[in-house]
């Protein structure tokens, strides 16, 4: 009887404690922000049983509540006036007292990685979309709510305890009661921490032993169990990438640091390497003073990687289409004032030999422009539906006689082809391309296989649409490329070659290739084994054709019919290419009246048009382009001969043209000026062609 009153004794007086000297507990609360009072009432209603919502209508007004009170869990929209989701929260990680409070952005659009990136680089922990579902806002909330007043509720206990100790209570019923309630509270707490995608560990101040692996989603994170570590010690370190030992092992808390985060590579028990990001804090007065966690931030570093790699490829593809236009106006220049000279001036062998030089290096440099233009994707394509299983013969006679005697080719083409959708020549050209530098890393000698068959990809990839795709793959057995160097071999200019023994434009050109064409190109490469490159190019939904051979050109008629008779406006903003053109246009018989732009040619057609038979303007001109000065022309006269010459365009820009106006690119010769001329003229209105005959 008497210890049973002892017990009721300490029962009163520990109540006591609770109901009177202890601060009453109040709901958690949470802080939702958004600008739409529709939202705000939203949210509130179905929080109404999980916690007190606080309502904010700005960022700034949100800081404000902060200033002032502790919450939860804060519900951020992204979109804003004034201060936005990604300021808001960056603004509160800053300040001491809420840079742990826990921020779901709320967002109604921006589902794309990178903007998903952003927020959690602001310190977000989830995402909810608008509209939301109210279970699982609901859901999303009540974690963050039971952790926080669990927080509270251990720590409120802890404040009960030492005052019960205070109080030197006489029995110890209270006292087991408290530990059975923390004990159930740290199994939660352990549940939820298994539950998050990272590792808890502890470690030495000074890094000596490795880290203790002592909660969280282990066996997920890394393939094995917490024993695994437990048995064996040096686990940890012994999986770390070679490269990334002295970053993992460093020990910068030590310097005095409070905190600190490093990526480094680990070896998952699967054998492929994952980045983990490794934060570590610094514990006063523990046993083991650093505490940290780790999290796989694999998919994130790719996506990272992917978008850097596709960045720089854009950046330079943007800068090479916007020098072609000016190399193609000086190479032009250059070529059409060889052709006055060689008309003009008598030329010995040794002159005649030094000018056909310097027409050849002129060429070269228009052919280099294109195959950059090819890698920029800006290159004139014409797609068409293609049948490719003849491919290997047409192929044959180009490639055989230049692989020599020790590389065997070896075509596989799938029986049942699909037709593709490509430009063939431009095809004819990658591939040729990607066989020589397959011939090029077997030294020694080998077989190329090349071979042809149908894809179908049911799901999106990184690179690639759904759909039907035919797949190219040229595979040798050479030198293999290091996994290092894969994403750089498809960058212009960037070559593993000898110096002089390539451009490093094949591998680039073939790829904008296959980009501009909707497709795309893969490499696979293992050092000392070979590699595989392939061209995905889309399936045509049209019947296509075989490949056939083309037929000897036939020489076209040059030199248009009374072209002493034909009067042109020749429109160019390149000075030294407009003259240069005129005195060639002159000499071959034509009246040639200039422009040195689109404004002073739409002038010159609207004080005489009648004047004017044809006109051959330049397309990129500042203010009017040469298409807009055609469109210009034919509302005046519906018919009118038009030639568009063009250094680069885009090729949406240029597809817009009418369609019986031709186009010339530059460095073009004389003698395709005067062959487009004559194809124009031909074609012209009965009217301009009675005119001429008259004259």
């Amino acid at each position: 009887m008497k210890h049973k009153r002892e017990r009721l004794d300490a029962f009163v007086l520990a109540e006591n404690i609770k109901t009177t000297d202890m601060p009453p507990v109040a709901r958690a609360r949470v802080l939702v922000v958004d600008d739409d009072e529709r939202n705000l009432l939203a949210i509130t209603e179905v929080l109404e049983l999980t916690a007190e919502t606080v309502c904010a209508r700005s960022g700034e007004e949100a800081l404000r509540f902060l200033l002032k009170e502790e919450f939860a869990v804060i519900l951020l929209d992204v979109y804003m006036p004034g201060l936005d989701g990604y300021e808001t929260a960056k603004l509160i990680r800053q300040r001491e007292q809420s840079k742990r409070t826990p921020i779901i952005f709320l967002t109604a659009m921006n589902k794309e990685e990178a903007h998903l990136l952003r927020g959690y680089g602001s310190g977000a922990v989830d995402y909810v979309f608008k509209p939301f579902e109210p279970t699982i806002i609901q859901s999303k909330v009540a974690v963050f709510v039971d952790l926080f007043e669990k927080t509270r509720e251990i720590q409120r206990k802890a404040l009960l305890e030492q005052r019960l100790m205070e109080e030197n209570l006489r029995t110890n019923s209270e006292k087991l009661l408290v530990e059975q309630a923390l004990r159930r509270s740290e199994q939660r707490q352990a549940l939820i921490l298994k539950a998050l995608p990272l590792a808890i560990y502890v470690q030495d101040a000074e890094g000596e032993h490795a880290p203790q692996l002592i909660a969280g989603d282990i066996a997920s994170l890394t393939g094995f169990p917490l024993q695994a570590f437990q048995e064996d010690p040096g686990l940890w370190r012994a999986r770390i990438h070679p490269d990334d030992v002295e970053l993992a092992t460093g020990t910068p808390l030590s310097a005095g640091s409070s905190e600190t985060a490093t990526e480094y590579r680990w070896c998952h028990a699967d054998g492929s390497y994952r980045y983990f990001l490794d934060q570590a804090v610094r514990l006063p007065d523990a046993e083991a003073p650093i505490a940290g966690t780790l999290r796989d931030v694999t998919e994130r570093r790719q996506l990272q990687d992917q978008l850097i790699q596709s960045q720089k490829l854009d950046a330079i593809g943007k800068l090479t289409g916007g020098i072609a236009h000016d190399f193609n106006n000086l190479l032009a220049s250059v070529l059409s004032g060889l052709a006055l000279l060689e008309r003009r001036v008598p030329l010995n062998e040794d002159a005649g030999r030094i000018l056909e030089m310097t027409r050849h290096a002129a060429k070269q440099g228009a052919d280099l422009i294109n195959r950059m233009l090819a890698f920029s994707r800006r290159q004139q394509l014409s797609p068409k539906a293609t049948n490719l299983n003849s491919f290997s013969q047409t192929l044959d006679g180009m490639v055989a006689p230049i692989l020599g005697g020790m590389i065997r080719l070896d075509w596989q083409v799938e029986p049942d082809l699909w037709p593709a959708y490509v430009d063939v020549g431009q095809l004819e050209l990658a591939t040729m391309n990607l066989i020589l530098n397959a011939r090029d890393a077997m030294p020694a000698g080998g077989t190329i296989t090349v071979s042809l068959k149908n894809q179908h990809l049911a799901e999106r990839s990184s690179d690639l649409a759904a759909g039907d795709y035919v797949m190219l793959a040229v595979q040798d057995t050479g030198q293999g490329i290091p996994p290092e160097l894969i994403t750089r071999v498809i960058e212009p200019f960037y070559t593993t070659k000898e110096v002089g023994k390539g451009t490093g434009l094949g591998l680039s050109t073939a790829y904008g290739f296959a980009r501009q064409s909707g497709g795309t190109l893969r490499i696979e490469s293992a050092v000392g084994r070979g590699t595989r490159i392939e061209l995905w190019l889309p399936r045509s939904a049209e019947i296509a054709l075989e490949i056939v051979e083309a037929a000897p050109a036939v020489p076209a008629e040059t030199r248009p019919l009374r072209g002493e008779a034909v009067s042109i406006l020749l429109v160019d903003d390149s000075a030294s290419l407009r003259d240069l053109t005129a005195n060639l246009l002159s000499e071959s018989g034509f009246e040639v009246i200039c422009a040195a732009g689109g404004a002073e040619a739409l002038a010159v057609l609207e004080r005489d048009p009648a004047r004017i038979d044809l006109i051959v303007t330049d397309f990129a001109m500042p203010l009017v382009s040469g298409i807009e000065v055609i469109r210009f022309a034919r509302n005046l006269r519906a018919d009118w001969p038009a030639i568009v010459v063009t250094g680069y365009a885009d090729s949406a820009a240029i597809q817009s043209r009418p369609d019986d106006v031709p186009l010339l690119t530059k460095p073009f010769a004389h003698t395709d000026l005067l062959a487009a001329i004559t194809q124009v003229l031909k074609a012209t209105a009965p009217m301009t062609l009675s005119r001429a005959a008259e004259s």
